[in-house]
């Protein structure tokens, strides 16, 4: 554990998380969480989420769980580069339960779902893609750690944070997947060359921007829960979305 004071390690030194038995296992299945040893890039990643920032009640424990799980890719990135991040991020989602949100309720000495962990570092890994600039998510990542130095915040503090210094409300998708337990779905359909969209399963006012995939080019859309309709050239059927926003994806009509 990452306790400054009193550190315990229990991985055997096996790469992956020791679980049983006389080997690690993937979180992730994605075969890039057999690279390096769980435990220790985990719990020193709390060095800066959790020892150098802490939340005023666990209720946010999201703010250590969810950044220092975001760690792990980070990590992934550094060493193996960015498709393989991508790949150990997107696979920690098999073990979201979306049994209850995120964030606790205050007060009480009661801490929210264990999908602080996976869902607190895909959230993480969704806004990034929503920030699109990854010297200023970089910043961003660091500027917390510099203004908030030794100090301890509540989950409002890092979100205002994170939507100034990203220059995007953020408030929305903050709300979506940490205060309830539903995964935006992305509903669409084609008439001709005209692509309607909109998001369902969502909070009101739910506006997060998409990157989605058109003829094999990128676009963005801008979805909100009512419909909105986009003409596209006849050679750019919808054929992907970036799959590192957490979302679900439904044709419809």
């Amino acid at each position: 554990m990452e306790h400054q004071s009193a550190t315990a390690y229990g991985n055997h030194y096996v790469n992956g998380y020791f679980i049983g038995g006389n080997s690690g296992a993937d979180l992730s299945g994605s075969g890039w969480g057999m690279k390096f040893d769980y435990i220790i890039v985990h719990e020193s990643g709390h060095e800066w989420f959790a020892n150098n920032i802490t939340t005023n009640d666990i209720a946010d424990m999201w703010v250590h769980e969810g950044f220092t799980d975001y760690s792990e890719p980070l990590f992934v990135e550094c060493l193996y580069g960015k498709q393989a991040a991508d790949a150990y991020c997107q696979g920690l989602r098999r073990n979201i339960q979306n049994d209850q949100p995120v964030i606790g309720p205050y007060g009480v000495n009661k801490e929210g779902s264990g999908d602080m962990y996976a869902k607190g570092a895909n959230m993480l890994h969704t806004i990034r893609q929503v920030i699109n600039d990854d010297e200023k998510f970089r910043q961003i990542l660091r500027g917390l750690n510099k203004d908030f130095y030794h100090k301890t915040v509540d989950s409002k503090d890092v979100e205002k944070y994170m939507t100034e210094k990203s220059g995007k409300d953020l408030s929305k998708i903050f709300d979506q997947y940490l205060r309830t337990t539903k995964i935006p779905v992305l509903e669409y359909k084609m008439e001709n060359d005209n692509l309607s969209y909109r998001w369902t399963n969502c909070v009101d006012g739910f506006n997060m921007p998409l990157e989605i995939g058109a003829g094999g080019r990128s676009i963005w859309i801008s979805p909100t829960p009512g419909w909105q309709k986009v003409k596209l050239q006849p050679d750019y059927p919808i054929n992907d979305y970036n799959k590192n926003f957490y979302i679900t994806v439904k044709k419809v009509g």
